[in-house]
């Protein structure tokens, strides 16, 4: 059976567009909230929504992410909090859905019985930042009987044969790191963005989507001309952040991510 996440790549995909792929940390500042923000988001043009996993020591997120993950902490948030509110949004919702969690949140649930929870509550797909594609042995095999799919991360500084080796092991799409640093960064060269999305190319059909450093209307814009999606995160997450006492919130976040999504879409753009 094709995967949600599949099928929305082969549908853009004929429709000669990118997919947009939003960001939120679950429980920043609730679960509630996050629950009614994923709606807005598909509603507003997301196609796949990543759900952050809120842990104490995130090492590859940025300043930004790190402050929605101490406060989705504060507000009581937890990986076995967030599968029930998964299991609710899927009376409402098919878009995909993948949880980013650090592997030990993961090791604390079972891998085994993360995997089967997981997919039962309606999770598709998984990415691990602090577990590289030949370390995650102790996931690949629950993953895969489960059907839960194991996207890895490519850095720009990987050589042939790791670019080969990772995109072959991912499933759903290769998450392609555009920088080298933390998330929240600025996108500085899309020449070599593009370039580098190239060299995946000839080494996986595996659809490539582009993230870190990606802000703006015009930088979603660009991406999607090179890439099979745009991932969008810090500029999300500062958004919910900054309007976390205004009964707006959930609606400033989604018109931002219409935004995203019109300026991606060839003519859309023009037309609003």
């Amino acid at each position: 059976m094709t995967s949600r996440i599949d099928q929305t790549f082969i549908r853009l995909r004929q429709r000669h567009e990118a997919a947009l792929i939003a960001y939120v940390m679950a429980g920043d500042p609730s679960l509630t909230e996050t629950e009614q923000l994923v709606l807005e988001l598909e509603k507003a043009g997301a196609d796949i929504i990543e759900l952050g996993v809120p842990f104490s020591d995130p090492i590859a997120d940025g300043p930004v992410i790190q402050q929605a993950a101490e406060r989705a902490l504060r507000s009581g948030t937890s990986l076995r909090k967030i599968l029930p509110m998964v299991k609710k949004l899927r009376t409402k919702s098919q878009v995909p859905l993948v949880l980013m969690a650090y592997y030990n949140s993961i090791h604390a649930f079972g891998p085994e019985h993360f995997c089967r929870e997981a997919v039962a509550a309606g999770v598709d797909g998984l990415i691990v930042p602090d577990m590289p594609a030949d370390e995650a042995g102790p996931l690949k095999g629950p993953a895969a009987a489960s059907g839960l799919q194991l996207i890895f991360l490519l850095a720009p500084t990987s050589t042939v044969e790791r670019r080969a080796f990772v995109a072959r092991q991912s499933k759903g799409f290769v998450y392609y790191v555009s920088l080298t640093g933390i998330t929240g960064a600025k996108l500085l060269n899309l020449a070599e963005v593009g370039k580098n999305v190239e060299k995946i190319r000839k080494v996986s059909k595996t659809p490539i989507a582009v993230g870190f450093g990606v802000a703006t209307p015009e930088d979603a814009a660009q991406v999607s001309t090179m890439a099979d999606g745009v991932i969008v995160g810090s500029a999300i997450v500062k958004r919910i952040a900054a309007g976390q006492q205004e009964r707006g919130m959930v609606t400033n976040v989604a018109d931002f991510v219409h935004s995203l999504k019109a300026a991606m879409v060839p003519g859309q753009a023009s037309a609003q």
